[in-house]
């Protein structure tokens, strides 16, 4: 049995740790509020955005545009969205995991890939394993819409030029504060606009443009692939604060029951102890009454 002076030193040391994780957890929890609320607002403008565009694209040719070009996918572009830190539990793990999986069936392929890492995690476990052309690591903290411009206009440039073929998306799409779902989408050539909508034509409403739909679709198109990236940036910052948030609640949890175990083992061990002391003084006593 450990000595009574490390078993005190032990119950310290996991109070400590203890005040630690529950602080993390209320800032994870003051964060995850903001992130979750940012998420949820920008939702529904994503969704009708996209209900705009494919409204603009049924009305007008959309071979015309690049970055709806269609070529034999050779070279592929990956961003990958992990965080910047970690303590939160298996969000980076599941997403690295995904993402391996895609690499690696692309790889078997034939598909030359190279990879965008936004954000620290993803940097670190790439960097050594993957073409890591491009990385933006530090900026989940804090970040806005200038953040998602930023990323497209690396990626569309290269896209028009032809230096790559098709660019996917992976990122923890947010589900509750316990699940965050790695999700993949491809972002060039833009999937299927004004093809994937359902509408009678005798029910589609005539709208007056201006400028006409050709100029107006060719201003929203790299207006959407910012939405997109914007979108997965709040998703993940939602995820991992809410991740974070629930790991060290769970860590909170473990460090009570180990105060609870070595407080008991330590309550032992004082028993024993004060046995002992007992016993050596009721045997001096002993020895002395028969002297």
């Amino acid at each position: 049995m450990a000595s009574l002076k490390d078993i005190k030193r032990k119950v310290v040391g996991v109070a400590k740790t203890k005040q630690i994780t529950r602080a993390m957890n209320m800032v994870a929890a003051s964060k995850f509020k903001s992130a979750q609320l940012k998420m949820e607002d920008f939702r529904p403008y994503a969704g009708k955005f996209m209900d705009v565009l494919n409204s603009l694209a049924l009305r007008v040719d959309t071979n015309t545009h690049p970055l709806l070009a269609v070529r034999d996918p050779k070279k592929i572009r990956v961003i990958c969205m992990t965080s910047d830190r970690g303590l939160c539990g298996g969000f980076n793990t599941n997403l690295i995991k995904a993402t391996d999986r895609f690499l690696k069936d692309k790889t078997a392929e034939g598909k030359d890939i190279s990879l965008i890492c936004v954000g620290r995690k993803g940097r670190d476990f790439y960097r050594k394993k993957a073409n890591v052309i491009a990385q933006k690591v530090d900026i989940l903290s804090k970040f806005d819409m200038t953040l998602s411009v930023a990323i497209a206009d690396e990626v569309i440039p290269s896209f028009i030029k032809e230096e790559y073929d098709e660019l996917y998306l992976i990122y923890n799409q947010f589900v509750n504060v316990s699940v965050q779902k790695p999700t993949v989408v491809r972002l060039f050539p833009l999937p299927s606009i004004g093809q994937d909508v359902d509408v009678d034509a005798d029910k589609r409403l005539d709208y007056s443009y201006e400028p006409s739909e050709e100029v107006l679709l060719h201003k929203l198109l790299p207006m959407y692939v910012h939405v997109l990236v914007y979108r997965a940036l709040l998703e993940t910052s939602a995820g991992e604060n809410g991740a974070r948030m629930a790991a060290m609640d769970n860590a909170t949890s473990n460090c009570e029951e180990l105060i609870s175990s070595l407080t008991l083992k330590m309550n032992k061990a004082r028993q024993a102890a004060i046995t002992a002391e007992l016993m050596d003084i009721v045997g001096g006593t002993e020895a002395l009454a028969k002297g």
